[in-house]
């Protein structure tokens, strides 16, 4: 199934600011994913392309958007409270581009660890639960759980996509933040991959198989626990 992406334009705020986004909705939607990009690549990136064709394979859109400072080809994240406007902003769009479909947000590291930062400050509307693709607890290499003491704010079920080999986030660390989120929070690990889903080619497993892996998780949970 082929389906395009649509180019729309998100107002940031009450300055008239915007930014870019990519809708892509296939024919028999279901819900929709407003999915944010990493710190260093942004919404074309060939992971976030292959990723959300492969939701759409499965009846979910995606809206995909930029953040300021990618936008403007700067190398350095927007500030959280930026980054949290626009969050908000791309959630809004998507309620007005698709009234009817049932909202979930999140996305790559910085982008999903911003859409959990946007909603533990205030409820992004109709938004029913979080995904997040290598949710980024720590720099590589300075172990610590900073990073997630604001999803304790977070009160709709959260699904947590996470390479066993994602030097961003040492399981030692992150399976204990989600058992304190309790029943909101589940882990899926996928075994072997980076905080990219990256796999060692001793592993046989190909990238086109973890993509299906991912998207797969994240269906099933969201039949569970979001729709």
């Amino acid at each position: 199934m082929l389906v395009s992406s649509d180019p729309v334009t998100i107002t940031v705020g009450d300055g008239g600011a915007s930014v870019s986004g990519l809708l892509m909705r296939p024919p028999g939607a279901r819900w929709l994913y407003v999915l944010a990009h990493g710190a260093g690549a942004g919404m074309r990136h060939p992971f976030l392309e292959t990723f959300a064709r492969a939701l759409a394979e499965r009846d979910v859109a995606t809206l995909r958007y930029q953040f300021p400072y990618m936008e403007r080809r700067a190398s350095r994240p927007d500030p959280p409270a930026v980054a949290a406007a626009t969050v908000r902003a791309a959630a809004a769009e998507a309620a007005r581009l698709a009234p009817e479909l049932p909202v979930v947000a999140g996305g790559k590291s910085f982008g999903g660890r911003m859409t959990s930062t946007a909603q533990a400050e205030q409820p992004l509307p109709g938004v029913r639960g979080l995904v997040f693709l290598g949710f980024p607890l720590h720099p590589p290499g300075r172990r610590g759980d900073a990073r997630a003491e604001h999803l304790a704010q977070v009160e709709i079920p959260m699904l947590f996509l996470q390479g066993t080999r994602d030097d961003f986030a040492d399981l030692q660390l992150l399976r204990p933040v989600v058992k304190r989120l309790g029943e909101r929070a589940t882990l899926h690990l996928v075994e072997g991959g980076d905080h990219s889903f990256h796999m060692l080619k001793r592993s046989g497993r190909a990238d086109a198989a973890i993509m299906d892996e991912i998207a797969d998780a994240i269906v099933e949970w969201s039949a569970q626990a979001v729709l």
